[in-house]
This record gives structure tokens, C-alpha cells and sequence, in this order.
């Protein structure tokens, strides 16, 4: 290849508006793109619409304070834990529920996300309990004793990219929303844009072996600016620059790495085009940092026809939850926050006739301690382990709590510290559901097959199930 053609890709690559499709364009130079056997090279077409949109609350989210036993035993434990430093909920606050796989307990949400506790009661909502990274499954004499467990485990950042990841045995590169992408692009044939779109940056979550996110900024920019090409107008010289570039992009494609770049440019010309408008839509969002990333997602679904999406990710994220102290008012104003943005777009997805269509569920770093840091106004929590978290759509088989067993028979382990379940005794509790667990059932619906399920999940086999049953059969 000659250096002027090089140079010539290279100033075109700057000029389009819409490199975020090469956000991660290191990727192109070690993702393998052709080496890998996966439902990508099948052509196989996806028969209907699906997507999953992953809601990351970084920082660790105090599940213990989002969903609260409600029931006179459950609650005098919690109390018992928190109530003196005053960091527990007022028990005539809670929104109360009764899950069915509970055995009759009444269970309360906290106050502050009053737009979820509808859905749940009208089975569009399901909670999964104690949901952590493991490596495998751990009691607290196996943790104890040294068995394996996460690498550099509550430390932020490696658990962040390890929820991420569906990976704690090793630190990967890629995330597993972009490995489902990976193994799953055969479901999109001719698609306008990539399978994962960010709303929140380019993160490990979105980046595949051979997958490199969409990335757009959030509303109030109209959904027509995220992707503007500039330099490619009516004028003379820009029409002479655009076909120069399409020349160009014609040579050399027996190399792989052109013919990807050609690829990639193809699709940033085509979605530029698909998306020149702005939609309406019919629901009205909070002008929230997460109400916003949700809205512009909301316009995006309303693409999917135009630009031949039969599957797409999305990632949004909102940070805040690493409540060390003064907890209570921080805390509350961001449940507040996720309660009504996520029920804006549920309802959004229902006016747009695809709430079955579309899943959105919750990740986390990692919940709190039970175990309060601090007392009165000042009154944090530290890093903690398992937690609960929650989907909703459609689809969903809402209206109860899944898991797997913990020490007590129950999916949730008892609200105690040092307890049977308590990786010390501060109320880090052990998972009882790993994040592979947790993710494969996502990614079982969204149409991952079997076979390729522990090649994006590789510790998967060390569980004894991949299905929580909070979604139904693909």
C-alpha cells in the first residue's frame, strides 16, 4: 500500500464525525476478525426484534437499602444492623411486595424508587438476589480456607471490570456484552450500525473479540448531531472529497485490515444517513444524567427497522453509588433517579409496541456492607459483595425474586453480620449467583445459542446452573 493512500484513509477516518464507531480502534489490530467460528459467520437472521439494555450503577449500589425485608423477623435483623448509626429505612416507608418464591415474607422497596414497584406488582419486574463476581461457588469455610475467589476482590476498579467482564479469574480485555455481540452477529445480517451501542463511552462491557461499540452522546445533543459526517456537503469540493474517498476505499481489500476499515467507514456513511432526524417520542424523560442516556436509547429503537437491527446492546451508566458516607440523601436521590428514568423508558418501549422486545437490567460493582461506616448524618457503608439487582421489560417473568440458595435454604442470606453466609463480619455477603449465572440467562433469550454459551461465559461450567428463570425460552 502506498503512503499516500494511507495518509488519505487516515485524514477521511478524521473527517467523519462518527469515529465513535472506532473508538476502540486498537481492537482492529488484535480481535481476530476472521478467526473466530461463530453465529456471525452463519448468516443465520434473526426472526424478531430483541435488546438488551445493561444499566450499570457504578460504585457498588446498597442493595440492602433498595430491597428490604418487610416481614417482622427479616426487618428486625436489618435493623438490628443498621438502625443505631441510622442508616436503615423506616419500616412504614417501605413500598411493600410479596414474592411468591419467598414463602409468604413481605419484602419492601425503598421509597424512593415508587415507579418500579408498579412494574413489579404488574410482573414486568424481577429481582435477583445476592448477585456477585465469583470464580466459583464459595461458602464461608471454603472463602475462608483460601478457595478461589475474584482477583484484587472489593477493590473498584477490578470489580467494575470484572461485572463487566463476566470474567474473575483472570483480567480480560474484552466485556461479555461484546463477546454475546461476537458470537451472535449472525443474527444481524446487513445491519446499519454495530450490535452495542454506548451511551456512557467506550467501556470493557461493549468491546468484543471482533466487536467495537457505537458510541453516541447522550440527549439533550439531538440523536441527528451524535453521527453528523463533516466535510462530505454539496459544495464542489466536498462532492470531489467524497468520491475520492470512495475510490479509495475500493483498492486494496484483499488485506484484512483495509477491508475492515472500509467496513467501518461504510457503516458510519450508512448510519450518518439512516439517522438524519431527530424522533419524537412519546414519553417524557427526566432531564436526568440517566433520564438523558435512556432517552437518546429510546430514539435509537425507534432506528431499528431502518438500519436492519434484528439484536442490539446498549449501555448507559450512572456512578454515585460509592457511598463511604453521608449516604442516606445521596443515596435516595439516585434510586430516585433510576426509578424514573427506567419507568419513562419502559413506558417508552410500550408506546413504541416492543416492551417484550426490549429487557434493561442492572449491574454493579458490588453492594454495600451491612455493616454501616460511620453513624448519624455522617453514616456511610463500605464495599461490600453480593447484591440484589433488577430487570425489567416485557419479556420479563416478573413479580418475584430469583437466585440460588444460600446457608438458610432461602435465596437471601441472612441479614446478619459474621453470620453463615459473611465473608468476614461486616456483612459482605457471599454470592450465591455469579455474574456469569446472572448474564447467561440475559444472554440465553437475547438468542446466544448453547454451544457458544462457555465461549463467552468460560467459567460458567463451575455453576451448576447458566438459567435463573427470570426470562423465558428464546
Amino acid at each position: 500500500m502506498k503512503k499516500d493512500r494511507r495518509e488519505f484513509l487516515k485524514s477521511s477516518c478524521k473527517v467523519l464525525g462518527m469515529t465513535a464507531l472506532a473508538t476502540q480502534m486498537r481492537h482492529f489490530g488484535l480481535m481476530d476478525v476472521l478467526a473466530q467460528s461463530s453465529r456471525s459467520e452463519s448468516g443465520e437472521a434473526g426472526d424478531d426484534y430483541k435488546a438488551l439494555v445493561c444499566l450499570f450503577m457504578n460504585g457498588g449500589n446498597d442493595s440492602h437499602n433498595t430491597f428490604i425485608p418487610n416481614y417482622t423477623e427479616g426487618y428486625n435483623l436489618y435493623a438490628a444492623a443498621r438502625q443505631a448509626q441510622g442508616l436503615a429505612i423506616a419500616q412504614n416507608t417501605l413500598l411493600p411486595i410479596t414474592p411468591p418464591s419467598m414463602g409468604g415474607q413481605v419484602w419492601g422497596f425503598n421509597p424512593a424508587i415508587t415507579e418500579l414497584k408498579p412494574l413489579f406488582d404488574q410482573g414486568k419486574m424481577a429481582v435477583v438476589a445476592n448477585v456477585g463476581c465469583l470464580v466459583q461457588p464459595l461458602t464461608r469455610a471454603t472463602y475462608q480456607a483460601g478457595a478461589p475467589r475474584p482477583y484484587q476482590l472489593f477493590s473498584h476498579p477490578d470489580q467494575v471490570e470484572q461485572a463487566r467482564s463476566a470474567i474473575s479469574s483472570f483480567k480480560s480485555t474484552t466485556g461479555w456484552g461484546g463477546r454475546v455481540a461476537d458470537r451472535t452477529g449472525g443474527l444481524n445480517p446487513g445491519a446499519g450500525i454495530p450490535m452495542v451501542t454506548s451511551i456512557a463511552g467506550a467501556t470493557l462491557f461493549n468491546i468484543g473479540a471482533n466487536t467495537a461499540p457505537l458510541v453516541v452522546t447522550a440527549s439533550p445533543t439531538p440523536l441527528n448531531q451524535v453521527l453528523t459526517l463533516s466535510g462530505f456537503g454539496t459544495a464542489a469540493d466536498e462532492l470531489a472529497r467524497r468520491a475520492a474517498m470512495d475510490n479509495v476505499r475500493a483498492m486494496d481489500l484483499n488485506y484484512t485490515m483495509v477491508q475492515q476499515a472500509s467496513t467501518l467507514t461504510q457503516q458510519a456513511l450508512n448510519a450518518s444517513q439512516q439517522l438524519s432526524t431527530d424522533p419524537t417520542l412519546t414519553v417524557t424523560f427526566p432531564s436526568t444524567s440517566l433520564g438523558n442516556q435512556l432517552k437518546q436509547v429510546a430514539k435509537l429503537l425507534k432506528f431499528r427497522v431502518g438500519l436492519n437491527m434484528s439484536r442490539q446492546i446498549f449501555f448507559v451508566e450512572l456512578g454515585g453509588f460509592d457511598t463511604h458516607s453521608s449516604q442516606v440523601t445521596p443515596h435516595r436521590n439516585l434510586l430516585i433517579q433510576v426509578s424514573q428514568a427506567v419507568r419513562a423508558f419502559y413506558d417508552e418501549t410500550v408506546a413504541q409496541g416492543i416492551s417484550d422486545k426490549v429487557t434493561l437490567f442492572t449491574l454493579s460493582d458490588f453492594s454495600r456492607t451491612l455493616n454501616p461506616a460511620g453513624s448519624g448524618g455522617g453514616v456511610g457503608s463500605d464495599h461490600g459483595w453480593g447484591g440484589a439487582q433488577f430487570v425489567v421489560g416485557g419479556a420479563v417473568n416478573g413479580g418475584d425474586f430469583y437466585g440460588r440458595p444460600t446457608s438458610n435454604g432461602t435465596i437471601v442470606p441472612t441479614l446478619v453480620n459474621g453470620g453463615a453466609d459473611d465473608a468476614d463480619a461486616r456483612g459482605r455477603f457471599i454470592p450465591s449467583v455469579s455474574v456469569e449465572q446472572y448474564a447467561a440467562t440475559l444472554a440465553r433469550w437475547y438468542g446466544l445459542s448453547e454451544t457458544d454459551m462457555p465461549l463467552v461465559f468460560p467459567n460458567i461450567g463451575n455453576f451448576s446452573t447458566s438459567n435463573l428463570g427470570f426470562m423465558p425460552a428464546p
